[in-house]
């Protein structure tokens, strides 16, 4: 199946942006789904993660109070909103997803989309 993320852009500072992770060709519910970020230079780190369940079970710490994951089982997408962006938030930001119920070992990954946080 296939997970397409998109919403990135160019951002100031303090704004926000809602990017949105569509999984095509399975159930959504049988899946857990992950954001990721990967800036340059840096390595890939997890966001955030929404488990098959519905219930949200992780943000990093960086996110925390900034970044909302939810789910739409009926159009079969994830989102993350991302509040109050900070310059260090720039990133490729992936979608991931895993047929177990917890947020890990990832084995289906989609194309990602550039968030960059500038003045």
């Amino acid at each position: 199946f296939q997970l397409q993320a998109s919403g990135g852009g160019l951002v100031q500072p303090g704004g926000s942006l809602k990017l949105s992770c569509v999984v095509s060709g399975v159930t959504l519910e049988f899946y857990s789904i992950g954001w990721f970020r990967q800036a340059p230079g840096k390595e890939r780190e997890g966001v955030s993660c929404i488990n098959k369940r519905g219930i949200t079970t992780y943000y990093t710490d960086s996110a925390k109070g900034r970044f909302t994951i939810s789910r739409d089982s009926a159009k079969t997408a994830v989102y993350l909103q991302m509040n109050s962006l900070k310059p260090e938030d720039t990133a490729v930001y992936l979608c991931a997803a895993t047929a177990g119920s917890s947020c890990s070992q990832y084995g289906y990954w989609g194309q990602g989309t550039l968030v960059t946080v500038s003045s």
